[in-house]
């Protein structure tokens, strides 16, 4: 691992390293990454390679060699703190999206708390990335991106569920990002 993985350079450097062979999945991280830099004038000027660092790294989880429980927040962020990653970045990670919704659905909720959520800006500002993101790197609004979410997940899955309660806290961290940047 880079030893500067918090800085938008070492972060790209490690998501490169395992999602590439993933395809779409490497096409959307690279996109949120992109859309992180658009939207760092929403966060602290001190947070903003934070937030893009963390935009590299938020699906690291889908690597089939970090794979342990299947929940890719909680995989990616297990294999952060293994390697000695800054513990907010870890955090970002673990919570990125809504992932409290689906650890419910999935039975994983005592694990994901272990890493605790923050309610900020610089969060807000992750999920803003990856909520106006779409599956292959598509620049999406938020309702096609939910949309498109419950469209590739059968209804009653653990994603489907869990996207259908988060979209209200989900669309509040997208909102605030905007009205933070003047949109």
């Amino acid at each position: 691992m880079p030893s500067a993985v918090d800085t938008p350079r070492g972060a790209a450097e490690l998501a490169e390293s395992l999602l590439p062979p993933l395809g779409n999945r490497w096409l959307h991280t690279q996109a949120v990454a992109a859309r992180a830099r658009e939207a760092a004038d929403a966060v602290l000027e001190g947070e903003r390679d934070l937030l893009v660092a963390a935009a590299w790294l938020h699906d690291i989880g889908y690597a089939p060699e970090l794979r342990q429980t299947g929940f890719h927040p909680l995989d990616g962020a297990r294999y952060l703190a293994q390697q000695g990653a800054p513990d907010r970045l870890v955090r970002l990670v673990a919570h990125h999206s809504g992932a409290t919704y689906e650890a419910e659905q999935r039975g994983l909720s005592d694990e994901l708390a272990v890493y605790e959520r923050e309610d900020s800006p610089l969060l807000d500002a992750l999920i803003y990335a990856d909520m106006t993101t779409g599956p292959a790197g598509q620049s999406f609004d938020f309702d096609r991106r939910i949309d498109e979410i419950l469209d590739r997940y059968e209804a009653g899955s653990e994603v489907h569920t869990a996207i259908s309660k988060a979209r209200p806290y989900l669309g509040g961290a997208v909102e605030r990002t905007r009205a933070r940047l003047g949109a």
